[in-house]
C-alpha cells in the first residue's frame, strides 16, 4: 500500500471524511457540499500524523525552504508534524515552523506571525483543507509581509470547490495536494 494509500484509508478510518449527497454539510463560507473533510479530527491521531508528514516529506523533501506553517490552529500540528519527520528523515531537513495569528495579539510583541522566522526565509506554507482559499491566502500575506519568501502552498485535501486553488494561485503561490476530494471518494468503503 502506497503512502497516499495509507493516508486515504487513514481518512476512513477515522470517520475525518464524510459524504452525504442528501443533506450534505454546511461550510464555513455558509455554502452547502456533499463533503465534509475534518482534518482536525485526523490530525488527533498519532498514525495519521505520521502518514500526512510521510506522504507531504514525499512531495517537499527536494524544496529548498527554510520553514514552513500557516494560520493557527489547523497549520500548527501540521506544520509540526512535517518539521518532526523530515529532521528524522535522510536526507535530515531542519524546517524551523511558524503560525499566522488569526490577530494580532494586544500585549507582549504584538506578533501576527509567530516562529523563530527572519526576513528572507523561504516559506512554505501548510493548511488543512483548501476551499476558498481564504486560509492560505490570509498566511501567504501575513507571511510575506512579516518579510518570508512565499512561492509554494501544501495542502492535505484539495475540495476542488469554490475556485480556492485559483484564487491562492493570483498570488503566484504554487498549490500541491496531498490529496484531492476525488481521491477519498474513490478510496470509500462500500456497504456491506
Amino acid at each position: 500500500m502506497t503512502v497516499r494509500d495509507q493516508l486515504i484509508a487513514a481518512f476512513h478510518a477515522t470517520q475525518s471524511f464524510r459524504w452525504d449527497p442528501d443533506k450534505g454539510f454546511k461550510l464555513a463560507s455558509g455554502l452547502m457540499s456533499p463533503f465534509y473533510v475534518d482534518c482536525r479530527t485526523l490530525m488527533a491521531f498519532p498514525h495519521a500524523r505520521h502518514v500526512v508528514a510521510q506522504r507531504a516529506w514525499e512531495v517537499i523533501k527536494d524544496r529548498e525552504i527554510d520553514c514552513l506553517g500557516g494560520l493557527e490552529i489547523g497549520a500548527i500540528s501540521i506544520a509540526t508534524s512535517i518539521s518532526d519527520f523530515a529532521y528524522l528523515a535522510s536526507p535530515r531537513r531542519e524546517w524551523r515552523t511558524f503560525f499566522v495569528r488569526k490577530q494580532p495579539k494586544d500585549h507582549g510583541l504584538g506578533r501576527l506571525v509567530e516562529g523563530v522566522v527572519r526576513a528572507g526565509d523561504r516559506a512554505l506554507v501548510v493548511d488543512d483543507v483548501l476551499t476558498s482559499g481564504g486560509s492560505v491566502v490570509k498566511a501567504i500575506v501575513a507571511a510575506r509581509e512579516a518579510g518570508l519568501e512565499v512561492k509554494e502552498a501544501l495542502i492535505i485535501v484539495d475540495r476542488k470547490e469554490q475556485d480556492g486553488r485559483a484564487r491562492v494561485e493570483q498570488l503566484g503561490v504554487r498549490v500541491v495536494s496531498l490529496l484531492t476530494v476525488d481521491e477519498l471518494m474513490s478510496g470509500r468503503p462500500t456497504a456491506p
